[in-house]
């Protein structure tokens, strides 16, 4: 059977009943733009020198991220090939994958901060989104999919159990709303006092479904450029919206909260994710903390 072909049945029956649309979209992608290059050798002709140059090919022109992504979509492809009897053997195990760069996280500096929360106080309601993520760490999808419902604020908590992505179809732009990126993901957050004030003001004069928005469908990536305005307006260098989650982390630890505790409000599993993910001090933080180990010189 030839590789086009079976990447086409792949996806159909392996890959799509399987997984969020959001995933299987992500991987029809890499299939029509990257792994169909090999679609007219038959299974049993990808062997590891045919994979191998393919993976130098896509590595010279490629980061090693995305080329460790396509690699990860071609075994996994192959892999239920041989699991299902349709070729014998497959040889992705053999690639030799390109050395990732760990991705620098950053955050926003405290004075930075000040200036986008002051910013946001001043500004349109819809710009609320951004204090929410400040002080809860949510990610853009989890925000924009946030109702009014799932704020109670008798206990003055958030429940995050679903996220959501753009869409497009033949009626144009549609919001698609899926469970949170990983079980882990469905969790409870205590919003803050001084926010809660803010958010009952927001419903009380919006209303509406959305917390962002209101009835009005913000789509993500409208969302995100709203938020590279406001960046501009200030004068705060370009950073993408994902920031505000690691700067709520920074904070977070840099006001003592502890890790396990911190892994819960972010949703993950693992709170060894967290600590070398998103735990990382500000050099402004670390000349506080070696201040104060100074004080013993006395």
């Amino acid at each position: 059977m030839l590789y086009k072909k079976w990447l086409n049945e792949w996806l159909a029956v392996c890959v799509k009943p399987t997984v969020k649309q959001r995933t299987y979209e992500k991987y029809e992608r890499i299939c029509q733009k990257h792994l169909l290059s090999l679609g007219n050798y038959r299974l049993d002709e990808l062997t590891a020198p045919v994979l191998q140059t393919f993976v130098a090919n896509k590595t010279s022109c490629l980061s090693p991220n995305t080329v460790n992504v396509i690699i990860s979509v071609l075994k996994n492809s192959l892999k239920k090939a041989v699991t299902l009897g349709v070729t014998e053997r497959e040889y992705a195990d053999g690639v030799s994958r390109p050395r990732a760069s760990e991705k620098k996280i950053e955050c926003f500096f405290k004075e930075e901060q000040k200036k986008l929360e002051t910013a946001v106080l001043k500004g349109p309601k819809r710009l609320v989104g951004v204090l929410l993520c400040l002080y809860t760490g949510l990610r853009i999808g989890e925000l924009l999919a946030l109702t009014w419902d799932d704020i109670d604020f008798a206990d003055g908590v958030l429940s995050v159990t679903k996220s959501c992505h753009d869409g497009w179809g033949k009626e144009g732009y549609r919001r698609i709303i899926e469970s949170p990126k990983t079980g882990s993901s469905v969790r409870l957050i205590p919003v803050p006092k001084q926010l809660q004030g803010m958010l009952k003001r927001v419903k009380k004069e919006i209303g509406g479904t959305y917390v962002v928005g209101g009835d009005k469908l913000i789509s993500v990536r409208a969302y995100q450029r709203s938020f590279e305005l406001l960046l501009k307006k200030l004068n705060i260098p370009r950073r993408g919206f994902h920031v505000l989650r690691h700067t709520f982390a920074t904070r977070a630890i840099e006001c003592g909260v502890d890790v396990k505790t911190l892994a819960e409000f972010l949703g993950h599993k693992n709170p060894t994710v967290t600590l070398n993910r998103y735990v990382h001090s500000l050099m402004e933080h670390k000349h506080m903390m070696m201040n104060r180990l100074g004080k013993l010189l006395q």
